[in-house]
């Protein structure tokens, strides 16, 4: 198992967190880069660096110091569209804690990484002491996502029942106290 070292990312970080992010949405959910979706992934500095309620972390591989994997959190709730009204409802923004971006490189996958930095994100959540909840939604068609979350928290809505397989969409809520 290697020592991967986790950290706040700052500004040094940013242009190779977002080739992980950017790599993800293109390897991973072959969405590609949609501004709608993914202008956090473009500006993480305004999205996760300008707020002290918002944090990116990012993991570094021991040989070499190479980001292998991100994880953030922001206040922001689910929007409503696209998700659906009552998750916009139950989770408001400034109450919720919305986990993204948790990408890891296939190469280090399976190693206990997301795990532990979706912890530090919890404790960062816990800590602001504002957060009344924890959300996150995932693509359950890729492949170890869905398990991983269903081991951490529980399911609020699987649009796959509500949309005839139209969408893959998962949304969970993760427990703040560990």
């Amino acid at each position: 198992m290697r020592d991967y070292s986790i950290r706040a990312a700052g500004p040094a970080d940013l242009d190779r967190a977002r080739a992980v992010m950017l790599d993800t949405v293109y390897r991973d959910f072959g969405t590609g880069y949609v501004p709608h979706w993914h202008g956090d992934i473009i500006d993480p500095a305004a999205a996760y660096l300008a707020s002290p309620r918002h944090t990116l972390l990012v993991a570094l591989d021991p040989d070499g110091g190479e980001v292998v994997a991100t994880a953030a959190l922001d206040s922001r709730g689910p929007a409503h569209p696209p998700n659906p009204r009552p998750l916009a409802e139950r989770y408001p923004s400034g109450d919720t804690a919305q986990l993204r971006r948790v990408y890891v490189r296939p190469d280090h996958r399976r190693r206990g990484l997301a795990r532990r930095m979706v912890g530090e994100l919890l404790d960062f959540a816990a800590a602001d002491g504002g957060y009344r909840s924890v959300y996150l939604h995932t693509d359950a068609s890729v492949p170890g996502a869905e398990a991983f979350w269903r081991s951490l928290g529980k399911v609020v809505h699987d649009e796959r029942e509500t949309t005839d397989g139209g969408s893959a969409v998962v949304h969970f809520e993760i427990p703040m106290g560990r």
